[in-house]
């Protein structure tokens, strides 16, 4: 069979990549926006961060100081939206850094604060708050597609979505896995001393002493008693098109479920992670899911490596589980954040 070619002229190439460096020129010379969708009866505000051309200030947010655009009028980008699910805890400025990379590229980003498993309100964590994440996440689109500021700048049937730790594992339900609480119960009873952090959070640590006999016992009676439903939960969210899961909570999951997603999913891994043990947590999904892209490996970096900028002045086991490991490098963050926004920029383009 006779094949056909054409080349485009050098000129046209030349006048369209000219006409895309300076499309992209104008976008990075804007600032990034601060704006909020304001809570609702059944979820809590949505933070976006958004390009716009109003004159960054610095402002301050909790221990945060942050150069933003705060009510800045939008403006559009590359017509794609991110969303940021955070932490056990955690909230919209831990990950500031990221969403800056990503406004810089196009995109309009949105962090819905999780209930009951915020910065504000830490009081129930774990599997209850992973259950209705992937909803929050649904609803914080829904939210944004009906801001009259930002919908008209946005196409919301590609969706990238970003979460980290608590996050990653609604990013890992968002990509398609099934997982069940008695599937977290049951890995706790086989690795509770193991993986001691991800079973009982930040209650208590072991030390060795002769009370951790007493707080295994504890913790497994607690555990037992809470999670013991087999029901397989999943959602799906068709708008949703990539998902980054940034050192998971994972091992709960069906790791069938993640041998092939539904959609793009890329991984950032922390090797020295203490809170979320590699070998039970993003490992497992890395070796089950061999389509999946292994976006960094940061081989000295431990839980909270990825939360940018990095919350000042942690101490006790919180400082001990999120603090940096010596020889950990900070620096190499922006590359990393570079590369989870060329993973959405190559899965969400049109």
């Amino acid at each position: 069979m006779r094949s056909f070619s054409f080349s485009i002229p050098w000129r046209w190439r030349r006048a369209a990549l000219a006409a895309s460096l300076a499309a992209l020129g104008g976008l990075a010379q804007a600032a990034v926006g601060l704006s909020t969708i304001a809570a609702t009866d059944t979820d809590g505000p949505v933070t976006l961060y958004y390009p716009t051309h109003a004159p960054a200030a610095a402002i301050q947010r909790g221990p945060f100081t942050l150069e933003l655009a705060e009510q800045g009028e939008p403006v559009r980008g590359n017509g794609h939206l991110v969303v940021i699910s955070h932490g056990s805890g955690g909230g919209p400025w831990v990950h500031a850094d990221l969403a800056r990379t990503l406004v810089e590229a196009g995109f309009i980003v949105a962090m819905p604060q999780h209930h009951a498993d915020n910065s504000k309100d830490g009081s129930n964590p774990g599997p209850n708050s992973w259950a209705i994440r992937p909803q929050e996440v649904s609803r914080a689109i829904d939210a944004v597609g009906r801001d009259a500021r930002f919908a008209p700048l946005l196409t919301l049937d590609h969706v990238g979505v970003y979460g980290m730790s608590a996050g990653g594992h609604t990013a890992l339900s968002m990509a398609g896995g099934h997982w069940s609480a008695a599937g977290f119960k049951r890995h706790c009873e086989a690795n509770l001393v193991d993986d001691f952090q991800a079973c009982v959070g930040l209650i208590t640590r072991l030390t060795g002493g002769m009370l951790d006999g007493i707080k295994k016992w504890v913790a497994l009676a607690v555990i037992r008693h809470r999670f013991d439903d087999e029901t397989m939960l999943s959602h799906e969210d068709p708008r949703v098109a990539a998902v980054v899961a940034g050192v998971p909570a994972a091992a709960d999951f069906d790791m069938a479920s993640l041998a092939k997603p539904r959609v793009p999913l890329g991984l950032v891994t922390s090797q020295q992670d203490r809170w979320l043990v590699p070998r039970f947590h993003s490992d497992r999904v890395l070796q089950v899911c061999t389509n999946c892209e292994h976006i960094a490996d940061l081989s000295k970096g431990g839980h909270g490596a990825l939360l940018s900028p990095p919350p000042p002045g942690l101490t006790g086991l919180v400082g001990d589980m999120l603090n940096d490991p010596p020889g950990f490098e900070r620096g190499q963050m922006h590359a990393v954040d570079q590369k989870i926004t060329a993973f959405f920029v190559r899965h969400l383009s049109d």
